[in-house]
């Protein structure tokens, strides 16, 4: 098809329409490439402090325009939230590290480190855990929990010793002790100063007396039995400075609450998580103390939890650099762009095909005519050419009328103009000398 025969409107409507679409898909290509990925999140505390935390680390991420959300999923505790992620329902979940299935999960970061407080009240004569025999031990939460009891019980054969635990919800903890129904409070809880204070409150104190921190003293044996807890002292003083109470450090079991990841989740993805969590953090300290306490995973390959490959690439500084992400890309661009010039010079040509021609292109025309009528075959086609020789005559007739042509171009077309229409005569005589050999040949 012959652009000079359409319309200038609608040559310029196609350009436009067929400009118009790249520039839609590419901008709808960007958009989608850059677009934030949001990872769903479970999260689950007695206390509801995990879901605040995480919903304002949600919120600044959003705030940051980081390139991954958080979705949070509210779990009623820790266990219901290493069910939900365990079961595949959610990519990301806050987990203690001894409570539900963990085995597809890996870490991206410890949140938090929650100790274990076997706690008598004050004035009781339990002081070791030989003094529970036949004692019944509150558990705060007991469902969360029974990891823990286990342990203790295989390693103290407190069955045999007539140990019992039972459940003990944090509302009815005061009036418990307000009624002296308490002999022991079994509490796992992170030893920031939110939780100590609580501690506190719930024990009646004086100068000579105060709760009494029951030791662990068999952690060691039980963190290399199970691996999902670690020995830890209590620090000297850590429910109260003056006089220190406890007296002493008191060896205890410690273990993590994780930031854990599904195994099928992209490293680039986590890689960037991780690192916009730890910006958030930064920022959000201030306000959530807690925070303090995320720290980075055990990157051994042995580790309880094995870490994320997208995390470990942050933490040790691995990630892939904009050359490693957009090396191809940088180096398919220039073909890109160079087809893109082309497709806009075609284009452009397109647009201007009814732009008279200038001396020198209608001469080439029309020389290049005359290689077309040496060959052609048909008396049709050379009907064609006769046509196409006068277009580019009316064309150069118009640039006369406006002034723009000079005599001797005038002369230089109509010479070549001449010889073509010999040409065409001597190429009909001898197709219709051609013609008139086939029938006697037949």
């Amino acid at each position: 098809m012959d652009p000079a025969k359409l319309p200038t409107w609608m040559r310029v409507t196609l350009v436009a329409g067929i400009f118009i679409l790249v520039a839609g898909a590419s901008l709808f290509a960007w958009r989608w490439y850059s677009r934030p990925t949001t990872l769903t999140i479970a999260v689950g505390s007695l206390d509801g402090e995990a879901s605040r935390v995480v919903s304002a680390l949600a919120s600044k991420l959003a705030q940051q325009k980081a390139p991954v959300r958080l979705s949070m999923v509210e779990a009623g505790s820790a266990l219901d939230a290493a069910n939900a992620f365990s079961s595949g329902k959610v990519d990301l979940a806050v987990v203690r590290g001894d409570v539900g299935d963990l085995s597809k999960a890996q870490a991206v970061a410890v949140v938090a480190r929650a100790v274990v407080l076997l706690v008598a009240p004050p004035g009781s004569a339990i002081t070791d855990m030989a003094s529970l025999k036949r004692a019944t031990v509150d558990v705060i939460g007991v469902d969360g929990n029974k990891r823990l009891i286990k342990v203790l019980t295989d390693e103290y054969d407190l069955a045999r010793s007539g140990v019992t635990f039972k459940n003990l919800a944090p509302p009815d903890v005061r009036r418990a002790l307000d009624a002296k129904e308490v002999r022991a409070i079994l509490i796992m809880m992170p030893l920031a100063e939110k939780y100590l204070a609580l501690l506190r409150g719930l024990f009646p104190q004086s100068a000579k007396s105060g709760p009494v921190l029951i030791p662990i003293e068999s952690a060691g044996a039980i963190a290399e039995k199970d691996r999902a807890y670690e020995s830890f002292d209590v620090p000297k003083g850590t429910l109260r400075g003056s006089p220190p109470n406890p007296a002493d450090d008191v060896t205890t079991l410690r273990t993590s609450f994780y930031l854990v990841a599904q195994k099928k989740l992209d490293s680039d993805l986590i890689a960037d998580l991780t690192e916009s969590l730890m910006n958030a953090r930064r920022d959000l300290l201030p306000e959530y103390p807690l925070l303090g306490q995320i720290s980075t995973p055990d990157t051994d390959a042995s580790a309880y939890i094995p870490l994320h490959p997208g995390a470990a690439a942050f933490y040790n500084g691995t990630q892939e650099s904009f050359l490693d992400k957009w090396g191809n890309v940088i180096f398919l661009a220039p073909m890109i762009l160079g087809g893109l010039a082309s497709v806009l010079a075609a284009g452009w040509k397109f647009l201007r095909a009814d732009r008279p021609q200038t001396r020198e292109e209608a001469l080439d025309a029309l020389y290049a005519l005359g290689r077309r009528i040496r060959i052609c075959s048909s008396l049709a086609e050379l009907d064609e050419i006769e046509g196409e020789i006068d277009r580019v005559l009316q064309g150069q007739r118009g640039k006369e009328a406006a002034g723009e042509k000079e005599p001797r171009d005038a002369v230089a077309l109509n010479v070549a103009a001449h010889r073509l229409e010999n040409l065409i005569h001597d190429r009909r005589i001898a197709l219709a000398a051609q013609q008139k050999e086939v029938p006697r040949a037949g």
